[in-house]
């Protein structure tokens, strides 16, 4: 009885969360200085289960996407907060995957295979592409690993037009991200991650507790989607290119094809040290 009970219990609390979460969206509180890096989180005010701040910071390492890699070059960072009964990651307007660009190797050309598109966009800087990491629904628990990461991939070029994703809200990219061994389905072979360093009192800002080192998570059982909405853009010109980019990075890949290496550290203060 006292099993089932604490069933309907935790169902209960994580169904209160998600509503306040959904109701606290469209407008965020503003984090007390230092604590910007924490935006994203909610209040208290916002949602009442939330029982503290966190951040998981992504840097080096790569993600593959088929026979594609994307290093990641500059940092993915993660936050929200954590509710009190599930440990679920919760978060408000300004939370979830902070954009930021990743330059991918062979840009343009190398998504499209037309060498003539540098005669005709003329610059370096025009044939660069970018892929920004976007969440496509909401993570789950952060309290122990696997960190489910449930991803898609915002490909960005001026010719590419502003719709060019590979994994969407409805087919994701699920990263089931681990500092331990995978399993992953032939041909891939299990790899390992690495923990963190324990959380310690941050230089600075005594009441924020960070990684004393960094760890590694990996993942290498995940399957891509195919890529959509690629259009590319020349003159008065659109032709719809999905079929090249996924014959070009091998998509859809299998799960067992593809593989994710990032480092990482996490961070946790009190909501009521953000928000006083």
């Amino acid at each position: 009885m006292r099993t089932r009970y604490r069933k309907i219990l935790v169902a209960a609390s994580a169904a209160l969360a998600s509503m306040a979460l959904l109701a606290s969206a469209a407008e965020a509180t503003t984090p007390a200085p230092p604590y910007e890096d924490f935006a994203g989180c909610p209040s208290h005010a916002e949602n009442e289960f939330v029982a503290s701040c966190v951040k998981y910071t992504f840097s080096g390492g790569k993600i593959g996407i088929g026979n594609r890699e994307i290093p990641v070059t500059n940092p993915i960072i993660l936050r929200g907060g954590s509710e009190q009964i599930t440990s679920q990651f919760i978060y408000n307007a300004e939370g979830g995957i902070v954009p930021v660009k990743q330059t991918v190797p062979g840009g343009l050309i190398g998504l499209t295979g037309m060498t003539w598109l540098d005669e005709i966009l003329g610059s370096k800087e025009q044939l660069k592409l970018y892929a920004t990491v976007e969440l496509a629904s909401s993570p789950g628990t952060i309290s122990r690993f696997p960190l489910t990461v449930p991803i898609k991939v915002h490909l960005e070029n001026p010719a590419l037009g502003n719709s060019c994703y590979i994994g969407s809200t409805a087919s994701p990219i699920t990263l089931n991200l681990t500092t331990g061994t995978t399993a992953p389905p032939a041909p891939n072979t299990p790899i390992t991650g690495k923990p963190a360093g324990p959380r310690v009192p941050e230089e600075g800002r005594e009441e924020v507790r960070t990684s004393s080192s960094p760890g590694e998570l990996v993942d290498n059982a995940y399957g891509v989607p195919a890529a959509g909405g690629c259009l590319l853009k020349v003159g008065p010109f659109s032709i719809s290119i999905d079929e090249l980019v996924n014959a070009r990075y091998g998509l859809p890949a299998a799960a067992g094809t593809n593989t994710a290496t990032v480092g990482y550290t996490f961070s946790t203060v009190s909501p009521e040290v953000v928000y006083p």
